[in-house]
């Protein structure tokens, strides 16, 4: 490292402060919120639905309006946490998300709730970047830096599952309202935390123009691949308006791509995404997450149907997949990361994950909880944990601060369009290979309980058929993290290894 990189290094990263730390408990908390908000509610949409009379074709947008204001605008809310500066954008979309989840706990029809839900969407889509740029311009320093991240690798990670009991929790023995106006004393809390300790680094904001095309493109772009894989689900890949939305979708982002190559502010600068190790990072992130969306709502399905679980004890049977996660990321992950390079612990995290999803292959109707899905979980927990916390920190290191929310931005875009194509792939899948054995098996059935027991049986065929490409996405994300991200343990010399280096690329000034 050059003695002008060190100087501007030592500028640009923040004295030894015990205010980061504190920061940190707030930014933890925003993050928490915006994730387990993913899953909290889909627990009480059946009684929201009879509540407000949402009808069954229009009970999907409860989700999928939350899913394509937030997907759709990442990009731009990231960019704008650049421009605007990351700790307004945090408080502002910290206030606008209770705000929003006030109107959804006080909806009074559909309509309503609809339009809570798209700006619980768009104003998450402004906090959850601005909350990881936060991180990564605040904790430069690499021992710091892997201890911030395993924690908020974990909540990441383990957020939904906890979702999931909150919400369970809150619409057996309270109202499902109280799945909304949770979010009020957390964003409270976290805003009024924020706006007194996060002091922001001098210097880090970005005093460039906005990019109104690449914002247009972006977002529409995004929106039409949100809703494809949306679509898809409900009504089929052959669908006219699902294909005509994945075509418009390629040629709005192929466009894109085409506008921020020639403009002189982009949106999103090429050079973030085309870095092997950030690239290689995005793209392993968001076939994994395809693998665990599929996975929660399979397991949901079949502890509460096949299993007859209530919604709190389904909630509960999640907690070693936290537990797990939890350990991964805050232990595993955060006492390695300094000893080895990033794809040391992501590609054998991302295996080890595979192992756990490779034993619920072995679901049948009887599986014991204890004997298959407890297992099944500590191993995609501590898997799962312990490859999110250096692939967190490694999608915002070495990136410019200027770039930083963007950077984060794109990390929770990899999620958010992975978790919709995960959720309508593999439901396509388990539905197809559930409809074909019901077909194949159903004849023999000589009385009703013999037909609802085949028709059960074959629930639980299409999910064990679903988590098999389960299986082989973990293992391709393995293969993508061990080939891309090549960047060398946090400390190592140049001399020590050919890669490039943690301590080289956590230079906040890069030359272009």
């Amino acid at each position: 490292m050059s003695e002008t990189a060190k100087a501007a290094a030592a500028k640009a990263a923040p004295a030894p402060d015990a205010g980061r730390w504190k920061a940190l408990v707030f930014i933890a908390l925003a993050q928490l919120m915006v994730v387990l908000d993913a899953t909290i509610v889909n627990i009480a949409l059946p009684s929201a639905q009879q509540d407000l009379g949402i009808s069954d074709g229009n009970r999907q947008w409860v989700v999928t309006a939350y899913a394509l204001a937030f997907g759709g605008l990442l990009l731009f809310g990231g960019r704008i946490a650049d421009l605007w500066g990351r700790k307004r954008a945090f408080v502002v979309g910290l206030i606008g998300f209770a705000a929003a989840s006030a109107l959804g706990g006080a909806a009074t029809n559909e309509a309503m709730m609809f339009g809570a839900r798209a700006l619980q969407g768009a104003f998450g889509a402004l906090l959850a970047p601005a909350a990881l740029s936060l991180l990564a311009v605040m904790f430069t320093d690499a021992k710091e830096r892997a201890k911030a991240f395993g924690i908020y690798g974990a909540i990441a990670g383990g957020g939904g599952a906890v979702g999931l009991i909150l919400g369970g929790f809150l619409t057996e023995y309270l109202d499902w309202r109280w799945t909304f106006f949770v979010n009020i004393p957390f964003a409270a809390v976290a805003a009024a935390g924020a706006y007194l300790v996060i002091r922001e680094p001098e210097g880090s904001r970005n005093r460039s123009a906005l990019d109104i095309p690449g914002v247009v493109l972006s977002t529409l772009g995004l929106v039409g691949l949100v809703y494809g894989f949306t679509r898809a689900e409900s009504e089929g890949w052959g669908d006219s308006l699902t294909i005509g939305m994945f075509v418009a979708s390629a040629v709005l982002l192929l466009a894109f791509v085409v506008v921020e190559s020639k403009v002189k502010a982009p949106l999103l600068p090429l050079r973030v995404v085309t870095e092997r190790n950030r690239g290689g990072v995005y793209l392993s992130l968001g076939l994994a997450i395809i693998a665990m969306f599929g996975l929660f709502l399979f397991l949901t399905y079949y502890l509460q149907i096949v299993k007859g679980y209530s919604p709190v004890k389904t909630g509960f049977a999640f907690l070693p997949m936290i537990a797990g996660m939890i350990v991964g990321s805050t232990q595993i992950g955060t006492r390695l990361m300094m000893r080895v390079p990033p794809r040391a612990l992501m590609a054998p995290g991302f295996l080890v994950a595979g192992v756990g999803m490779l034993l619920l292959t072995q679901l049948e109707i009887d599986s014991s909880y204890a004997a298959l899905l407890l297992p099944a979980q500590v191993l995609l927990g501590l898997g799962m944990g312990t490859a999110f916390m250096p692939a967190m920190s490694l999608a915002t290191l070495g990136v410019e601060p200027r770039d930083a929310g963007v950077a984060s931005a794109m990390v929770n875009t990899s999620q958010q369009v992975g978790g919709a194509i995960g959720t309508a792939l593999l439901n396509t899948i388990a539905a197809s290979a559930t409809t074909s054995y019901i077909t194949d098996h159903i004849g023999g059935a000589a009385s009703k309980s013999q037909a609802q027991l085949i028709q059960l049986q074959g629930m639980v065929h299409g999910y064990t058929n679903a988590i098999w490409f389960a299986v082989g996405i973990l293992v391709l994300s393995a293969a993508i993290a061990f080939t891309f991200v090549t960047a060398g343990r946090p400390g190592a010399s140049p001399s020590d290894t050919n890669e490039t280096t943690d301590e080289d690329v956590m230079v906040p000034v890069i030359a272009h």
